[in-house]
């Protein structure tokens, strides 16, 4: 035995090494693991201060879709956010889940300074679905693939359909789902109304006037914008050959009413009808466990996952 002891220790070193080369190597497809956090308020928080920097398992540009997900997964985030705060749970979720993913910051106003520039969504919406087909360009380009799947949340909800309506991003979109959308643009504390009467007596360009070089998107998000009348001309948003998927919250205090997010012709999810202990808000939905299985269902149909129910409070989650 003592003699054999070398020939045993030179083969278990044999095996070790060759397990770890098997493990060290990462098969196609295959995708590292994240944590994934589902409290909203405390990633945004942590994230914010990191400068540039990408969400956990999104931009990686060496990434090749498998050919159990084809296609990348763009994520467009919401007004006041960009691509890490925004996306700190559905990043790292998504690539475990062994999705190619992809995230930008959108609408930043040139000159922009720190720690300004560091917040999206402010400029235009048509100018921000000008950004997004360059980023959709470049994630094709890098990836080879035919088409990607888009997962938008709030204004980044609206900003990829203008894209694929007005500048040729139809025939580059195949499953388009969002997280508190808005199609029939919002009314929070009466602001669209408000709009409305500044248009009716003739003021309304002193007042995006005053909202333009600050917050341009914002009048746009309002119900019955010209924004609006626009993306709905033909009497839907919708573009044929995308299937859309919205998942809205009934707690949402940022589209108001709720159901501005649920739009005949798609396909339509509210999270309380799934599970009653989800208080999640606008906010809150972009890191909600229930959301989150609603997300994968909606991207891989073919394999469906359990949606589960817990208690989720507003912005903290749980």
């Amino acid at each position: 035995m003592r003699r054999g002891a070398p020939v045993f220790a030179s083969l278990a070193v044999v095996a070790a090494i060759a397990l770890s080369v098997l493990v060290g190597s990462t098969p196609a497809g295959a995708a590292p693991k994240y944590p994934v956090p589902y409290s909203f308020l405390t990633s945004a928080l942590l994230a914010g201060a990191q400068v540039d920097a990408d969400p956990p398992g999104a931009n990686i540009w060496t990434c090749k879709p498998s050919a159990a997900h084809p296609r990348p997964v763009v994520l467009v985030h919401g007004l006041s956010g960009n691509k890490n705060t925004n996306w700190q749970t559905f990043a790292p979720l998504l690539a475990n889940s062994g999705y190619c993913v992809y995230a930008l910051t959108y609408g930043v106003a040139a000159g922009t300074p720190l720690p300004f520039n560091q917040l999206g969504g402010f400029t235009t919406m048509e100018s921000s679905a000008k950004e997004l087909a360059v980023f959709v360009t470049r994630v094709l380009a890098s990836t080879h693939a035919k088409k990607v799947d888009i997962l938008g949340h709030s204004e980044g909800t609206q900003v990829p359909d203008y894209y694929a309506k007005f500048l040729g991003g139809a025939a580059k979109i195949d499953k388009y789902v969002s997280l508190a959308p808005i199609w029939h643009g919002t009314n929070p504390a009466g602001l669209a109304t408000v709009n409305q009467l500044s248009t009716i007596y003739g003021f309304s360009a002193v007042v995006n006037g005053v909202f333009a070089p600050f917050f341009a998107s914002g009048p746009e998000l309002l119900a019955g914008s010209a924004f609006y009348a626009k993306l709905r001309s033909g009497g839907t948003p919708a573009v044929k050959g995308i299937t859309y998927i919205n998942i809205v919250t009934k707690y949402d205090e940022l589209v108001v009413p709720y159901t501005s997010g649920i739009q005949a012709g798609m396909r339509n999810i509210v999270v309380q009808d799934q599970c009653a202990l989800d208080f999640s808000e606008h906010f809150e939905i972009a890191a909600d466990p229930v959301a989150a299985a609603d997300v994968l269902n909606a991207l891989d149909p073919a394999h469906p996952r359990p949606v589960p129910c817990r208690l989720v409070l507003p912005f903290v989650g749980g």
